[in-house]
């Protein structure tokens, strides 16, 4: 079996407070099934050429900041882009990375279930980037199906366990209203869903 590769597009170090806890590296990587009309993303994962690295190779990057890591309980995030078209290179690293470093990962859950579970036993903590609970909306922003969204976050929440995930529910200007901002996160404590994050986009004018 070949060993898999990582679509490196940039490192951001000595990240607090946006990936989770503690000091941590956003690992940004290529790729994403999903073509959000606001994504802050789109141009870097058009245009940037992605490096293709192992694992190994990324270990030796991001390890400047271990004691970092360690007195902060902080570690590497993965993002993108949609992380976890990587679950397998997630993995990989997680086998090979100091045991106390935590990782997260960044995710739409727009991926095969069988992507979102592989992952369980490699990642801390997943981020869910959920955009909306009303498949229109949802549909209208992303051109992706929700359904598949939900489905896997029910598998996570599952096999998983809700304090690892934290649900992100933006608010879109144009295409949601604080309104349905307010249904979709009463729709995630329904399923079970106890950490969210409900926050505003800010757009270009």
């Amino acid at each position: 079996m070949n060993e898999p590769l990582y679509p490196l597009l940039s490192l951001v170090r000595l990240r607090m407070g946006t990936d989770g806890s503690g000091v941590t590296t956003l690992v940004a990587g290529a790729g994403c099934p999903l073509c959000c009309r606001w994504c802050i993303n789109a141009r870097l994962l058009a245009e940037a050429p992605a490096e293709m690295v192992t694992a190994e190779a990324l270990l030796k990057r991001v390890k400047i900041d271990d004691l970092y890591f360690r007195a902060t309980g902080g570690g590497i995030c993965f993002g993108g882009g949609e992380s976890l078209l990587h679950t397998d290179f997630i993995r990989c690293f997680r086998e090979i990375a100091p045991a106390e470093w935590r990782i997260t990962v960044e995710t739409s859950l727009a991926v095969p279930a069988d992507n979102v579970l592989g992952a369980v036993d490699a990642v801390d903590v997943f981020i869910v980037d959920c955009k909306d609970m009303d498949p229109g909306i949802y549909h209208r922003y992303t051109g992706g199906d929700s359904s598949l969204m939900t489905e896997n976050l029910r598998r996570l929440l599952q096999k998983a366990g809700p304090d690892r995930i934290l649900v992100r529910v933006p608010l879109i200007p144009q295409y949601n209203t604080a309104e349905d901002q307010a249904r979709s996160a009463e729709l995630l404590r329904k399923m079970g869903v106890k950490r969210l994050d409900l926050f505003s986009y800010v757009v270009p004018d």
